[in-house]
């Protein structure tokens, strides 16, 4: 085709890349992606890399992937896996030792990137061993006993997060003066400075107005009270949590007799803080819950645009370590707090990894994991008394 000045389309490479590669030709799978397809996708990549894996080849495995990464292809499980097969199976992986003295170092990046990794280099020395095992409802690993991270977003990301729905509260048009707006969000900002000691932001209307009937205003303030006397509880009756309400639902509030005092002492202890008018409740909660990383209680799936400021893997991320949802079931409330653990591929600051795979019925507790750990790590796990059977296998 090339020889008769026909140009062939990625489809086409493909298909020849991938009888390539079933001959064991990675180089010319690879060739064909660089010289040939302008705009190549994962597809076309895959029989390159997955040859020269295969064959632990892994500086060419490497160079595909960096090719991958500035074409903007992100890899996915099939990809990913046999990178991390190619490498811990490797000679090489098993010779590479970690630092002696940078475990602090280890440790203070791990808070830095939110948990889960590190990314410092190779932690401890020796061989590695795989295993397939499962993790505990708590997040402890039954092969190795290593506790798995509640992966939350990174020191840049959140701070990121955060300037932009400042910014976004600042320039919002509205029917008031936006300069009052400005000084509104500024002053709450201010306040959270001097007052920002809490676990728990609560959404209060979106639990106020929980299966309520929206035609007739309904506000179900027993609803919002429950949900704060469980949080206070959760604490170990030492820290209520920040109730965010609109100062005209407050208002409301405070003139039913039924609920004043309640009110009043909230207002009073620093635990309720009125929004103003033309601001949306949403940036308050939202900004504080982001600031002083904190949990979240709200059904709000949080979809509007000012959610996605950042794009759908930060928020998502974010949403899985903070949000609190909860429901009303004949009047008894139940909190659904995060899980204990993130259902990713996780890093520990003793240089094991977990590898979640695959689940095709959503029970985590079934989930199979890839254990990757030194001997040493193991060794000592069985030493402690808390190392637990773990199956061997082959990639």
């Amino acid at each position: 085709m090339v020889s008769s000045g026909i140009s062939p389309n990625e489809a086409c490479v493909t298909s020849v890349a991938r009888l390539a590669a079933a001959k064991g030709d990675g180089d010319y799978a690879f060739k064909l992606v660089k010289d040939i397809v302008s705009v190549p996708r994962l597809r076309t990549y895959a029989p390159a890399l997955l040859c020269f894996c295969e064959k632990l080849e892994a500086e060419k495995g490497y160079e595909v992937e960096e090719h991958m990464e500035a074409a903007g292809i992100v890899m996915e499980e099939a990809e990913i896996s046999a990178l991390l097969k190619e490498w811990f199976c490797g000679e090489k992986a098993g010779e590479v030792s970690g630092f002696g003295n940078g475990m602090v170092r280890v440790r203070e990046a791990v808070l830095k990137n939110g948990g889960g990794w590190h990314g410092q280099g190779w932690v401890g020395e020796g061989k590695w061993v795989v295993k397939k095992g499962n993790v505990g409802s708590t997040g402890r690993c039954l092969s190795c006993s290593e506790q798995l991270a509640c992966v939350d977003t990174n020191e840049v990301e959140t701070q990121k997060f955060m300037d932009s729905l400042v910014a976004l509260a600042m320039e919002r048009k509205a029917k008031m003066n936006l300069c009052e707006i400005k000084v509104d969000f500024s002053e709450f900002q201010d306040w959270l400075e001097k007052n920002g000691d809490y676990e728990a932001i609560v959404d209060g209307a979106n639990i106020g107005l929980y299966q309520q009937n929206f035609a007739d205003g309904g506000f179900s303030f027993p609803q919002l009270e429950a949900v704060v006397k469980e949080l206070y509880a959760k604490s170990g009756g030492n820290k209520w949590p920040l109730i965010l309400l609109h100062k005209k639902r407050v208002r409301a509030l405070l003139e039913n007799s039924t609920h004043r005092n309640q009110v009043e002492e909230w207002i009073n202890n620093g635990v309720l803080y009125a929004t103003p008018p033309g601001s949306n409740d949403d940036w308050y909660w939202l900004y504080a819950a982001a600031k002083l990383k904190c949990l979240l209680v709200t059904n709000d799936e949080m979809r509007d645009h000012i959610f996605e400021l950042l794009g759908s893997s930060f928020f998502q991320k974010w949403k899985e370590r903070h949000q609190v949802r909860y429901t009303f079931s004949k009047g008894n409330l139940k909190l659904e707090m995060p899980s204990s653990f993130s259902v990713v591929i996780q890093e520990s600051e003793k240089g094991s990894w977990h590898v979640p795979v695959s689940c095709e019925n959503n029970e985590e507790l079934s989930r199979t994991w890839i254990c990757i750990s030194r001997e040493s790590v193991l060794d000592s796990s069985k030493i402690n008394g808390t190392f637990e059977n773990g199956k061997s296998i082959t990639w």
